[in-house]
């Protein structure tokens, strides 16, 4: 099994920066994607970043420019560093991470932006 242990959320106000962190434990050999997503009451849930084992990444359209995805192997760690925080970006943010052929996820952090 593999256990992720998110961190970071909390309130801040717009324009502010937040980081989240997921550190992976357990039974891991290799580590594939890491990613983040995020749920908004009354909304789906939608990727917000992913990097890969090589670290390409890939971005949601509305945190381009605003949101970083990092990962360090060496701690089994996905970060996300995000900046400019916009009202919109409240929700529970929860870490995702593929194991060989297995999905795990966080227990989900939330992040409030309001002023």
């Amino acid at each position: 099994q593999v256990q992720l242990v998110e961190s970071g959320g909390g309130l801040v106000q717009p324009g502010g920066s937040l980081r989240l962190s997921c550190a992976a434990s357990g039974r891991i050999f290799s580590i594939n994607n890491m990613g983040w997503y995020r749920q908004a009451p009354g909304n789906e849930r939608e990727l917000v970043a992913r990097i890969t084992s090589g670290g390409s990444t890939d971005y949601a359209d509305s945190v381009k420019g605003r949101f970083t995805i990092s990962r360090d192997n060496a701690k089994n760690t996905v970060y996300l560093q995000m900046t400019s925080l916009k009202l919109g970006d409240t929700a529970a943010y929860y870490c995702n991470v593929q194991v060989g052929v297995r999905t795990y996820w966080g227990q989900g952090t939330q992040v409030t932006v309001s002023s």
